[in-house]
């Protein structure tokens, strides 16, 4: 397992999250005019897994229950398809946030009954990680402590199940960008979410060394009449995890949250510009990766080469910000 989660935050690499929930991928499918059947999912991913010179800058995917038990159109299983590219492939499992009982506004995740048995599943369709995101909340009066320690307690429990199957777990617990708050609230509060979250692990026995951490940047809320700049998120981020977050971890892969493709790539940039870290910063991106490729691809198997294309150029400007070296430059590149 150490191996495993050392791979996939190895220099230069980053992991693609295409575990997007039926609803979910329904819904981006929507903005291109193309119907969510199991068809037309399988032929988007394969088409993205698939894309030559993706291992380069890619280490490991995230896939969905449907998508680890799917097989393209000539028959080849989509994990063969990783694996071909030396890419080492993942598995979502927790089953969504939902309403958290007397705290309005705020969530919990699902998923935990019979995950044992899922894991071994997964074992056998060939994953070598896991992931299970929590959703945090910033409002008036939340997240509250009740929140914060009832996911921090179902990530760790995830996290030990994972692990007892020999699996590496990436806990995600994702402090949203939504709202007005400023900069210095999303610290507060990422430190709060993030404490309770290492607590929990290490009541679990959570080995930290075989885990890794898919965190928020700290980020202004969407809608601050202020927003933070590539520099101000580097500097609040690692003076925030510095105070939370344990050396032993390998590393954090960065969910992009709501930014844009190039905001994300943007501040990784200014992350991996700061000083030594003790965990390789890394990415672990979902839209910020596939929007462009998804809107090239438009469901046609004609613009499949070109949805790759524009996969492996968003790819390759992740994989220099690991680095500190993304520029303007590179991204209008066009090979």
């Amino acid at each position: 397992m150490e191996t495993t989660a050392q791979a996939l935050v190895a220099p230069g690499k980053g992991i693609l999250a295409a575990d997007e929930s039926s609803p979910t991928i329904e819904k981006r499918f929507k903005t291109i005019q193309v119907e969510s059947t199991e068809e037309n999912r399988r032929d988007y991913r394969a088409a993205l897994f698939s894309t030559p010179g993706l291992g380069e800058f890619i280490s490991g995917v995230i896939l969905f229950d449907e998508t680890i038990r799917q097989k393209a159109g000539d028959g080849t299983p989509l994990v063969k398809l990783l694996r071909r590219q030396g890419i080492i492939p993942g598995i979502k499992v927790d089953k969504g946030a939902k309403a958290l009982a007397q705290f309005p506004g705020e969530k919990i995740t699902e998923g935990l009954d019979g995950l044992r048995d899922r894991l071994a599943e997964y074992v056998q369709l060939g994953a070598q990680f896991t992931k299970w995101r929590a959703v945090i909340t910033i409002g008036e009066n939340i997240p509250t402590l009740t929140c914060l320690q009832a996911n921090a307690h179902a990530l760790a429990r995830f996290a030990a199940l994972s692990q007892e199957a020999g699996l590496v777990p990436i806990v995600e617990p994702e402090v949203l960008m939504d709202g007005d708050h400023t900069l210095a609230r999303c610290a507060e509060v990422t430190a709060a979410a993030l404490e309770a979250l290492f607590t929990a692990l290490f009541e679990h026995r959570v080995t930290f060394e075989a885990m890794l951490l898919k965190p928020n940047m700290i980020v202004s809320g969407k809608a601050c009449s202020q927003p933070a700049g590539p520099a101000e998120v580097a500097e609040a981020t690692l003076r925030c995890f510095r105070r939370v977050v344990p050396a032993t971890v390998p590393g954090c892969v960065f969910l992009s949250g709501g930014q844009s493709d190039v905001e994300a790539t943007r501040n990784l940039d200014a992350l991996n510009q700061q000083a030594s870290a003790p965990w390789q910063l890394s990415f672990s991106f979902g839209r910020a990766l596939q929007a462009p490729a998804l809107k090239a691809w438009a469901g046609k198997p004609e613009n499949v080469k070109a949805a790759q294309h524009v996969l492996l150029h968003r790819a390759r400007c992740n994989g220099a910000a690991r680095f500190g070296k993304y520029s303007a430059e590179l991204e209008t590149r066009t090979t």
